[in-house]
């Protein structure tokens, strides 16, 4: 499927998605959004994607954050149609997706950016990443679940500093605080994101998926996480990927999942 501001390959069943905005700092507008919306959800439901990374286009910038050019003229139920329609399609998407997905940080993940990073299952960061969330130097709030993932990644102090502060946080700060998985060399990070997604979809990924659901299910309001897990603990005993997984560890070979 051809897109305007996004690049996308699939290779050795993980799909690339780079958003290719590089002369905007690949900032998010609405076309990006509907346009991650689309990729995601095909790739969430194609057979030969086991896994995603996402990054941006070129060596300065991630996402540099949401395109302001756009909120200028908009009120509050616009404001507030624009948070919650992106939350859903893109940000909500990505983090309760079936499929394991890494944000590959190259330079700037600011507000928007940085959302779109937290939203995904893991985060490495090139070393020269700068992270944080500016929104208040403009009059505003994160809008897309920004108040919501910092905190449980950084702790809530943190999490009150970066916003309320804007301040930006390098990419070793990022990793001390539990922002970032992992720091590497700019001309490794694609490289490093493809090794960790490699080792991840040779795990089985009907397991993988009941994973992403029962930690998510933590963070959920009304949701007993404990009794989620334990759902999913019992939905992974009716796989034929569990009984392998079983079969191979008495017979001391590598497993083979077929996602069944």
């Amino acid at each position: 499927m051809p897109f305007e501001n996004l690049l996308t390959e699939l290779k050795d069943r993980i799909l690339y998605v780079t958003i290719n905005r590089e002369s905007k700092l690949n900032a998010l507008n609405r076309t990006t959004i509907a346009e991650l919306h689309a990729a995601f959800a095909d790739a969430f439901e194609n057979p030969e994607v086991g896994g995603i990374i996402i990054t941006g286009a070129g060596q300065k910038a991630f996402v540099a954050g949401a395109d302001i050019s756009e909120f200028a003229a908009g009120d509050g139920a616009t404001g507030a149609e624009l948070a919650r329609l992106g939350q859903a399609t893109v940000f909500d998407l990505i983090e309760n997706g079936n499929k394991p997905v890494i944000a590959a940080i190259n330079g700037f993940a600011l507000g928007g950016g940085l959302e779109l990073a937290m939203a995904c299952h893991i985060r490495i960061a090139s070393d020269n990443a700068k992270m944080g969330l500016p929104e208040v130097t403009l009059g505003l709030i994160p809008g897309y679940g920004g108040t919501q993932r910092l905190p449980l990644l950084v702790g809530k102090g943190k999490a009150f500093e970066m916003i309320m502060t804007a301040d930006m946080i390098t990419a070793d700060e990022a990793f001390r605080c539990g922002l970032v998985n992992h720091v590497t060399a700019q001309e490794n990070l694609l490289p490093k994101a493809g090794e960790l997604m490699d080792k991840i979809l040779s795990r089985a990924p009907l397991a993988v998926a009941s994973a992403i659901r029962a930690i998510n299910a933590g963070q959920k309001e009304g949701v007993n996480g404990f009794e989620a897990e334990i759902a999913e603990f019992g939905r992974c005993f009716d796989t034929a990927d569990f009984k392998e997984g079983v079969k191979a560890f008495a017979e001391k070979r590598k497993p083979e999942f077929k996602g069944v």
